[in-house]
């Protein structure tokens, strides 16, 4: 196992995931504090590095394409103070960076995880139920309904129609970007069969964004519902004589993967089992 504690956070490896906990340090991010503790699967993972710097240097994370709903919501816009993939290392641990780095590298050559991209998501996303209030809007989703209800800063043409709510089956996308120099950022839920060209400001399927503290949690929504739609690179449909069926149900995998580690963690599976069990698995995704 490896470990290391910082101001910034601490991250765990066990060999078969790494857990990564947010400091509690007043210079880490509402939006890392408010997503808490994530468990990366090794098979998750692409690489890992560490950049020395004079006073500091940085741990950070790269995860294959497609694994973490999260990074896909947000397309890698997610500024380095709020992005859980890095870590913050003071100068009298660099050491320990280094042995960590090593550790992951080397089990990932002995687990022969490849690189590539791929069809499903290896990390569940946000937990639910989720309310966020920032921008002209509170939105709110419980693993089924997006809600949205406007606030007093909301274009009047938009609040009109009153309070919003969608069906994960009215959503096709979901697009999130943050506000950049004087350019506003926003939520948009992209609805299925009704394309919209409409700034934010006006698109009743949109939260407007200013560039306040808050507006990062948005990225939290957009990464939940994300996790719940059918994954971008996933084959959609399978045919089966003359029906059609829908592939293996990635929710179900990763919580039988959970349960999978929980049982080796208690001394329940034995290393042998746990990895062939583990295996089984992710043939399945």
């Amino acid at each position: 196992m490896a470990e290391i504690i910082q101001k910034d956070g601490t991250w765990v490896f066990d060999g078969d995931a790494l857990r990564l906990t947010p400091g509690r340090d007043k210079n880490v991010s509402l939006f890392r504090k408010t997503l808490g503790e994530l468990v990366v699967p090794l098979g998750a993972l692409a690489g890992v590095s560490f950049e020395q710097g004079k006073k500091a240097g940085r741990l950070r994370l790269r995860l294959r394409d497609g694994a973490d709903p999260l990074l896909h919501a947000t397309g890698g816009r997610l500024t380095e103070p709020h992005d859980p993939y890095q870590l913050i290392v003071e100068s009298d641990r660099y050491g320990v960076a280094e042995y960590f780095v090593d550790e992951v590298r080397n089990a990932l050559l002995l687990d022969q995880v490849p690189a590539e991209p791929v069809d499903g998501y290896l990390l569940p996303g946000p937990s639910v139920p989720l309310s966020v209030s920032a921008g002209d809007a509170t939105a709110s989703f419980d693993g089924e309904h997006v809600r949205l209800e406007w606030n007093w800063k909301t274009e009047d043409a938009k609040a009109a129609a009153g309070t919003r709510s969608l069906t994960l089956a009215d959503i096709s996308a979901v697009e999130w970007h943050p506000a950049a120099g004087l350019e506003n950022g926003y939520l948009r839920f992209v609805v299925t069969n009704a394309p919209t060209k409409a700034p934010p400001k006006y698109d009743p399927n949109s939260v407007e964004l200013w560039g306040f503290k808050k507006d990062p949690l948005m990225a939290l929504v957009a990464a939940a519902v994300q996790a719940r739609l059918p994954h971008p690179a996933a084959p959609a449909l399978v045919a089966v004589g003359q029906e059609d069926t829908v592939v293996q149900d990635h929710d179900a995998l990763l919580r039988r993967l959970r349960e999978l580690g929980e049982l080796h963690r208690t001394g329940v599976l034995t290393d042998e089992e746990f990895t062939m069990a583990k295996q089984a698995v992710l043939k399945r995704m």
